[in-house]
């Protein structure tokens, strides 16, 4: 998930100081993982149609973050980068690199110039960039970036969708067949319930009612209900109310998801324990090589997500100060 510099909750809920920050950015790292052919099926079908989903894909996030580690321009919800095979044997794989953009940036398609030439001169594979646009912005859906000088003339185009031009399609999404129709209609729906907890509460009631109505496999209705949950942030409150409810529909249904899907609540406590095992490796990493940090460092680093964190200990091999390691 993305650095502190990166990182964007598309819009926050503070109105209400106890209703806690949209997170847009983990839910959708989680969605993509848990189904990547229908997340390209949804967005981009083209595109899914000439990938062989059936000789499997890999994700390459952490060869995506060697490449782009030092071209971090802008705000983003998420990039990766998948390889796949085509289906018409030219090419036995392509590279995928999606970015899921959260807030209107000037620089956005020159970044995705900058990583795409990045990606081909490291793998000298076919590299597809694909654009999702998650921002506010109803006018703003770069294309492409170029220039030219002396008669050479460089561009990259690239396909684009933007979650808002769904926005007069919420009742087809609602009962739409895949699954990121419902992440879509979540995303929206959150957005458009900023600041109204009550609405927000009805909005996510209702589609934890239509994620259970859906014929899937018990697995894939905790991963969707859990990519909502974390999406639709709502006060305490308002959160056990919604747990209850929940409880009882299972209860009716007989389907018991709930306790998987408390699972899924420890889960995220793990991974915050993970986290601060993680801050305090790089803590004595760092009094090892160059001598105790003072406070206002040891809190940045308590305070940063694990992708920082691996990105610091892994400059800490190389770096000659301090310095160097967080900047």
């Amino acid at each position: 998930m993305p650095k502190p510099s990166t990182r964007c909750c598309i819009e926050t809920m503070r109105d209400d100081p106890a209703t806690p920050i949209d997170d847009y950015d983990s839910p959708w790292k989680a969605a993509v993982t848990h189904a990547f052919p229908e997340f390209m099926g949804f967005y981009f079908p083209r595109a899914a149609a000439e990938i062989d989903w059936a000789r499997g894909y890999d994700f390459l996030d952490q060869e995506l973050a060697q490449v782009v580690r030092d071209g971090e321009l802008g705000r983003r919800l998420l990039d990766r980068l998948v390889r796949v095979q085509t289906r018409d044997g030219d090419e036995q794989w392509v590279y995928v690199h999606i970015e899921i953009q959260g807030q209107r940036d000037p620089d956005f398609a020159e970044r995705l110039f900058v990583y795409n030439y990045r990606l081909y001169d490291r793998y000298r594979r076919p590299v597809a960039t694909l654009a999702l646009l998650a921002d506010a912005s109803p006018g703003w859906k770069p294309r492409g970036f170029r220039y030219r000088r002396f008669g050479c003339h460089v561009a990259i185009r690239f396909p684009v969708a933007k979650l808002m031009d769904y926005r007069t399609r919420l009742d087809d999404l609602l009962t739409g067949a895949n699954p990121f129709a419902l992440v879509t209609a979540a995303h929206l729906l959150t957005q458009q319930t900023r600041g109204n907890a009550p609405d927000r509460y009805a909005a996510k009631w209702r589609l934890a009612r239509l994620l259970y109505e859906r014929d899937w496999d018990r697995q894939r209705i905790i991963d969707l209900f859990s990519v909502i949950d974390w999406m639709m942030a709502l006060p305490d409150e308002l959160q056990r109310t919604l747990w209850n409810e929940l409880e009882e529909l299972e209860r009716k249904q007989h389907m018991p998801y709930i306790t998987s899907v408390e699972r899924f609540g420890i889960e995220k406590g793990v991974q915050i324990g993970e986290q601060r095992g993680a801050a305090n490796l790089l803590l004595r990493l760092i009094e090892r090589r160059f001598g105790p940090p003072d406070e206002a460092t040891r809190e940045r680093i308590r305070a940063s997500d694990p992708d920082t964190l691996l990105n610091w200990s892994e400059r800490i091999l190389d770096a000659k100060t301090l310095d160097e390691v967080l900047h």
